[in-house]
């Protein structure tokens, strides 16, 4: 029998007086997975998040978090969720510390526990060293690690993240898609929106495209899965590589800094591609699609599905 989703969403909507936000959303999402959200700016990401977080309610639609109704029951939802916004604000008086543990304490985590669950969260988002100043000396990056440590600490099963590398150096950044990896290897639900595709695509299992408020439909993101994209590919010697090319016929859509660009209608062309290359004495060094699956699929999707 196959599981419940984590994250069941029909048909949902949500207006702002004139304003459509979001027109007609379905999705679920999986125990164990992370799920991509991906739409450009005013796609009404962040009002779907707030109803999945049962900060808003639906127009109509219906919305299951671990089971729960967040509008019946918000409750419920809240003691399986953890939601990470884009920006959260914090107790400027407040160590890091008891930032944690008031937030378990709300959470109805006892003293004891809350104490040592705090401790756990800044060994884990790397906040050791500021453990104990007060919140208003943290820098953006800081404050969103500060922000994932709170929205981790009743250990939830469903995790809602906007926007969550934002503010975030390259380390913690690399440090963050491997958290995420983890929490979902261990069971978690996990929902991530981010303008940063390329971060997604090294996380997500996964993807739910939007755009004006509606979600594209699993036929429609495959068949822009499907469409032909560039591969990148550079040689040893670029000139073997340019005459390897005309003299294979090869047609090339551009170059860049980084090699020539091929247009390749799928992975066992791309494979052909290189076989036949090699065959003919081109020494491959870098060779690989020019975007990811996410991008590619979400400009594919962007321009109407036309390849």
């Amino acid at each position: 029998m196959n599981q419940a989703p984590a994250i069941a969403v029909e048909s949902v909507a949500r207006s702002f007086g004139p304003v459509h936000a979001v027109r007609d959303v379905s999705f679920e999402a999986h125990a164990g997975s992370v799920t991509a959200l991906i739409g450009p700016n005013g796609s009404g990401k962040t009002t779907l998040l707030l109803m999945l977080a049962s900060l808003l309610v639906p127009d109509h639609g219906t919305i299951r978090i671990g089971g729960h109704d967040p509008v019946a029951d918000p409750r419920a939802v809240r003691r399986v969720m953890g939601w990470m916004p884009d920006v959260l604000g914090s107790w400027a008086t407040l160590t890091v510390r008891q930032t944690l543990e008031t937030t378990a304490r709300l959470y109805e985590i006892d003293a004891a526990q809350a104490r040592i669950r705090a401790a756990e969260l800044i060994d884990l988002v790397g906040l050791d060293e500021l453990a104990d100043q007060p919140t208003r000396v943290l820098s953006r990056g800081q404050k969103q690690r500060l922000s994932l440590a709170r929205a981790l600490v009743h250990r939830p099963s469903v995790l809602l993240l906007d926007e969550p590398a934002s503010g975030l150096d390259p380390a913690a950044r690399i440090d963050l898609r491997v958290l995420v990896r983890r929490l979902a290897n261990e069971g978690a639900a996990i929902l991530v929106s981010s303008h940063v595709l390329a971060e997604l695509d090294e996380m997500a299992d996964d993807a739910v495209y939007l755009d004006h408020g509606v979600t594209a439909s699993r036929a429609s993101v495959e068949a822009s899965r499907a469409t032909v994209r560039d591969w990148r590919i550079r040689a040893l010697d670029a000139a073997a590589l340019t005459t390897a090319l005309t003299e294979l016929a090869i047609p090339t859509s551009g170059a860049d800094h980084l090699g020539t660009l091929i247009p390749v209608a799928g992975e066992a062309d791309a494979a052909a591609l290189l076989t036949r290359l090699t065959a003919h004495g081109v020494q491959i060094s870098a060779y690989g699609p020019a975007v990811g699956d996410l991008e590619h699929t979400f400009l594919d999707l962007a321009k109407g599905g036309r390849s």
